[in-house]
């Protein structure tokens, strides 16, 4: 591969999002929209942090299956239409999931050392 890099990546912190996909086990999560049942595979979900304050989940994209086997994407805002809280009402797999994704980004922190770094 012939690739090269130059400069000091600065990240802003102002506001940083990051989005944690789950495989989910089929058969484990179905959703029910208007009625309809869909089985969810995927999970995307969506955490940010604003001017440097404690993370907050936003967002749940979920790539799902119709009863027919079409595939369909399913959103799930998180947030309260002020966007200080958590949405009222969302069903406990939901925020399951996004205890999930939080476990799997480090909820305590990631540690992360360079290839050849200590």
């Amino acid at each position: 591969m012939d690739l090269s890099a130059t400069g000091e990546p600065v990240v802003v912190q102002e506001d940083t999002e990051v989005r944690v996909g789950l495989d989910l086990r089929p058969g484990t999560l179905t959703l029910t929209r208007d009625g309809e049942d869909f089985a969810a595979y995927h999970a995307l979900v969506q955490f940010a942090s604003v001017h440097a304050s404690p993370w907050v989940a936003q967002e749940v994209k979920f790539s799902a299956k119709g009863p027919d086997g079409t595939p369909v994407a399913v959103t799930v805002d998180l947030l309260d239409d002020t966007w200080d809280g958590p949405r009222a009402g969302l069903p406990g797999a939901i925020w399951k999931v996004v205890a999930l994704a939080a476990t799997s980004a480090g909820d305590v922190g990631i540690t992360y050392a360079s290839p050849g770094r200590a």
